[in-house]
């Protein structure tokens, strides 16, 4: 009876993971016909290659994602301000068709989105972090200041607080767990461990397009504030600063968020009771806030 029981489970359990595995299939297959609907642009730039999205009118917001990202994440979370702005939205290095400088440091990735700019004509921005692109938005405002009208914090990593004694060198996924498959299978776990809804998956295929991107988030951009600490000078950030967070945020902490935002100068805090990680439900509230902060910036680029 046992034996019985244990070929039974057997059993089902393959039978969920053939089905599984279609379905992976499936959802990597549109996952690359999505990516291609973007009608993301190529980029030779000094290093090799960067993909980005160029669309829109006005005042350039550079929108610097998190991680599993691309430039289509990138755009989907400016997406509702395209009538009002030129988004570009560039995928960071070893994301869909950017290519690594270097080490793949905040830095080195702050001096590629100078050499675009300057490719494209553009002299200064509105930089938007999401996520891990958060120590590379804060990097670029605090070394180009001049090119920088405002820094917008979207969920963001945020800065610390005091230098740590001790810090996760890798911060992020296992690389074994950096798959198409594995990621598939995890996403019921979302919710509870992320606060995503599962079919958060299907924006986050072909993993394998962004593992690379990944793997250096999670060595090298991810853990950078607590690495060198004292090379991120926010108390002397010379831009102003919008600062957008939801209270239940399960991967960047709110309390952190409240906590950093005393060392920036000049700051707006505008916090949301609920809405997770993507702050779902409040894209209308998103688009005002960072309405008023332009408009309290200037609308025409400063000389």
């Amino acid at each position: 009876m046992l034996k019985c029981i244990a070929i039974m489970g057997l059993l089902i359990i393959g039978a969920y993971l053939i089905v599984q595995g279609v379905g992976c299939k499936k959802a990597i297959q549109e996952g690359k016909h999505r990516l291609e609907e973007y009608g993301a642009k190529n980029i030779e730039l000094c290093y090799g290659n960067m993909r980005y999205v160029d669309r829109g009118d006005g005042d350039v917001i550079l929108s610097v994602h998190g991680i599993f990202g691309g430039y289509d994440q990138a755009y989907d979370t400016c997406k509702d301000f395209a009538s009002d702005y030129r988004i570009l939205a560039p995928s960071r290095f070893g994301y869909p068709g950017s290519d690594i400088k270097g080490a793949g440091t905040p830095s080195e990735q702050a001096e590629a989105y100078v050499e675009l700019l300057d490719r494209l004509g553009i002299n200064q921005v509105y930089v938007l972090s999401t996520s891990a692109g958060g120590s590379v938005a804060i990097r670029f405002a605090l070394d180009y200041p001049e090119r920088t009208k405002g820094l917008i914090l979207y969920c963001s990593a945020m800065p610390l607080t005091e230098k740590p004694e001790k810090y996760s060198e890798y911060a992020g996924p296992p690389e074994f767990l950096c798959n198409n498959y594995a990621m598939f299978l995890m996403r019921p776990v979302f919710g509870p461990v992320m606060g995503m809804d599962p079919s958060t998956i299907y924006s986050m295929m072909p993993v394998s397009e962004r593992k690379a991107g990944v793997v250096l988030d999670a060595a090298v951009t991810n853990p950078d504030m607590a690495r060198n600490y004292e090379s991120y000078d926010i108390e002397n950030l010379k831009v102003p600063v919008l600062i957008l967070h939801a209270k239940d945020d399960k991967l960047a902490s709110y309390e952190s968020a409240v906590n950093a935002s005393a060392r920036f100068p000049k700051y707006i805090f505008v916090s949301f009771e609920d809405g997770g990680h993507l702050m779902a439900g409040h894209e209308a509230e998103v688009h005002k806030a960072v309405t008023d902060f332009v408009q309290q910036n200037g609308l025409t680029e400063r000389k």
